[in-house]
């Protein structure tokens, strides 16, 4: 595309460091990050997404580059690492993000923003993968999650489109979102350099037919491909 650029990803942290030393850092980083409302000007937007193999030891990611609204398909990048370490709530970003960003590494086109399968603010040090990859990335991102991590909400109502808050402890950390009438809602939360209305309005255009935004909906096919393809060649 005319005037594309790629995508830089300077050194923000080493990874190499304990569960204590992670939660200390991620209460760090929070207050870097910034709420702000997304560009009115949003032409490309990324989705990233990741999968796991037990019996491989292996993280797998996948970031798809769309136009936007949601048309063609730009970019698909992938990339495959050593799992570094076990599931943990809350510390999911230092399981998958140096994966994430090693697909990332790829991308020739930078998006205006990009959606992770993931919490933003929506986590209980106010750190979840979108926020966290987005001081790494410097684009606004934002977190679409398919499940709660922390806060409080009501149902929303049945229809496409509406939502309610998601709180916790007096604070508006996303919304929960329906993107499919009688679909379940998502969990959607800004992540950095955005806010949570511009995350939710991004997130439901984004939609077209199904639950999922599509840039994430792609990443995640690609995710499984690129995951397939390893355990069947034999790593």
């Amino acid at each position: 595309m005319d005037g594309s650029r790629p995508v830089k990803v300077p050194h923000l942290h080493d990874w190499d460091i304990d569960y204590g030393e992670a939660r200390e850092l991620q209460e760090e980083l929070a207050s870097r990050v910034r709420l702000c409302p997304l560009p009115e000007d949003v032409r490309v937007v990324a989705g990233a997404d990741a999968a796991f193999s037990r019996k491989a030891g292996r993280c797998f990611a996948a970031v798809v580059v769309m136009e936007f609204p949601p048309g063609d398909v730009v970019e698909r990048h992938t990339a495959v690492r050593p799992t570094p370490i076990p599931y943990i709530p809350g510390l999911l970003s230092f399981r998958e993000g140096n994966v994430v960003l090693e697909a990332f590494r790829e991308v020739e086109q930078e998006p205006d923003a990009v959606i992770f399968d993931g919490q933003g603010r929506a986590h209980p040090r106010r750190l979840g993968l979108a926020s966290h990859m987005g001081l790494w990335l410097g684009v606004p991102t934002v977190g679409c999650a398919k499940s709660r991590l922390v806060g409080e909400y009501e149902q929303p109502g049945r229809q496409k489109g509406e939502h309610v808050p998601l709180t916790d402890e007096g604070e508006r950390i996303g919304d929960v979102v329906r993107t499919r009438t009688d679909v379940k809602p998502v969990f959607v939360s800004p992540g950095h350099l955005s806010d949570v209305p511009s995350s939710r309005e991004l997130v439901l255009r984004c939609c077209t037919k199904y639950k999922l935004p599509e840039p994430t909906r792609q990443a995640h096919i690609e995710v499984g491909k690129a995951k397939t393809r390893f355990l069947e060649g034999g790593g």
